[in-house]
């Protein structure tokens, strides 16, 4: 769309680095393997221990605006050389040729070759214009190694939020529709790796991503964060904006390798549940989504976090510990767990999940949104400013404006006489069946009469 702008650079490095310092976010790291694990990082990314503690103490200071680099302002600066264009082009051809070369590899190719006078180039200038070219999303990979972990392993994390898995299953013919039609929904559900318990689950009329962002903000609101998100490669768990709103809340997100259906077995355990629960609610032919969801919920709390769970069972066995005749439930598991739950805000929850984009003040001082008009004021006529929303509520937004404070914008009222429909004559009108005014009189008359018999108190007369 024309008032659409392309993923803002600065909210993409801030990403970058976010995904580089993710080992050193753990806070049980004791000094020495944290001074360990900064190096290797330092190494495995060609940059400096130095920065990767700047990144490190500013993501904790600040939070994800920490990693943000400061924002350029102007137009392009003065000290770049007058070759550049061709210099970025090279730089281009450099990142195509090898794909995981770190942009400070680029300048020392460069340099190398007498194409740039040594320092003119600046690190963080060149990876914004990579960016721009359409080269930061394969930059991007090389931060991703670590996923070729042993997730595929059987285990289990030792507390509970420390991990979670999420997926979508599919519901065929679960709702039927006015005309008689099966109608397939999907269950976006989000599980506690160590004590199976169901963070968040809620059926959903499409598959798509805010299926997903809802899931999440729903689960970080009733049980707090988590330390990581554990996910496969759909589309829905790769979109900037669940990424984005992970990392400003400080959660990880990792991919399952493809294929790898046995590194999600908690998630995938629990819909051989879901199954279950799909063959006995078809009985009922509902036909609307929140009628599902209600016994959904009922189904959660009474039966599948009640019902003794095998791989508790399985787990406290590996280690050698007794457990009850009867085992542990996922809410049994769930409470008696020692690790205290970190409670955000919710309006920093809130804001996390807002859809951001960029929109042009109109001559007439309003902003369009997703076919509405919204009023934005005289005085930004001509601005650029940034809107804040939920994609699936559009009774306001928040405007960001460059040089002022944010404000809460709602759609634009049409009046009246701005109204281009003509009102019905009088003379064509439905013929009235009854008076109203007289049926009002009669009911305030029965009142009266009932007041009076009561004789309760002379206030109980009304005005």
């Amino acid at each position: 769309m024309e008032n659409k702008e392309v993923t803002d650079w600065r909210e993409s490095i801030a990403l970058s680095r976010f995904q580089i310092i993710q080992p050193l976010l753990d806070q049980t790291l004791d000094k020495a393997k944290r001074i360990q694990i900064r190096r290797k990082i330092a190494e495995d990314n060609d940059i400096s221990e130095k920065t990767v503690k700047r990144w490190e103490d500013a993501f904790f200071q600040s939070g994800f605006s920490g990693l943000k680099p400061a924002e350029k302002t102007g137009g392009q600066s003065s000290k770049l050389p007058d070759n550049f264009p061709e210099l970025l082009q090279e730089a281009i051809q450099l990142k195509r040729e090898v794909t995981t070369r770190s942009v400070n590899q680029i300048i020392f190719i460069l340099e190398g070759e007498g194409k740039a006078e040594p320092g003119v180039l600046k690190r963080s200038t060149l990876q914004r214009h990579l960016f721009n070219a359409g080269l930061c999303e394969r930059q991007l990979k090389m931060y991703r190694q670590d996923e070729q972990s042993s997730m595929t392993k059987r285990f289990c994390k030792p507390h509970r939020m420390m991990l979670t898995q999420a997926d979508i299953k599919y519901g065929v013919g679960i709702l039927i529709t006015m005309d008689g039609e099966k109608k397939t929904v999907y269950l976006s559900s989000l599980i506690d790796d160590h004590s199976r318990y169901i963070l968040w689950s809620e059926w959903y009329e499409s598959q798509d991503e805010y299926c997903v962002e809802d899931v999440f903000r729903k689960a970080i609101l009733k049980h707090g964060r988590f330390d990581k998100a554990y996910t496969d490669n759909g589309s829905q768990y790769l979109s900037r904006q669940l990424k984005t709103s992970c990392a400003m809340l400080g959660i990880s997100l990792k991919r399952a390798r493809p294929k790898s259906g046995k590194s999600k077995g908690k998630i995938e355990k629990f819909h051989q549940v879901v199954d279950s629960f799909i063959e006995e609610v078809k009985l009922k032919k509902l036909m609307e989504i929140t009628e599902l969801n209600r016994y959904w919920q009922i189904f959660l709390d009474e039966y599948y976090h009640k019902k003794p769970h095998d791989g508790i069972r399985e787990y406290y066995k590996s280690k050698g510990i007794t457990l009850p005749e009867k085992g542990i439930t996922p809410e049994q598991e769930w409470n008696r767990d020692t690790r205290a739950l970190v409670f955000l805000d919710s309006k920093t929850v809130g804001e996390a999940f807002l859809h951001h984009e960029k929109r042009y003040v109109d001559k007439g001082g309003l902003i369009s949104y997703n076919g509405c008009k919204y009023e934005a004021g005289a005085h930004l006529i001509g601005e650029q400013v940034v809107i804040a929303f939920d994609p699936k509520d559009d009774r306001t937004i928040t405007v960001y404006p460059k040089n002022s404070a944010s404000f809460t914008a709602r759609p634009v009222q049409i009046g009246e006489y701005c109204a281009r429909e003509i009102p019905v004559p009088r003379a064509v009108a439905d013929e009235p069946v009854t008076s109203r005014f007289l049926d009002v009189l009669e009911k305030k008359h029965k009142e009266s009469q009932k007041k009076l018999a009561d004789a309760i108190s002379y206030s109980d007369y009304g005005e």
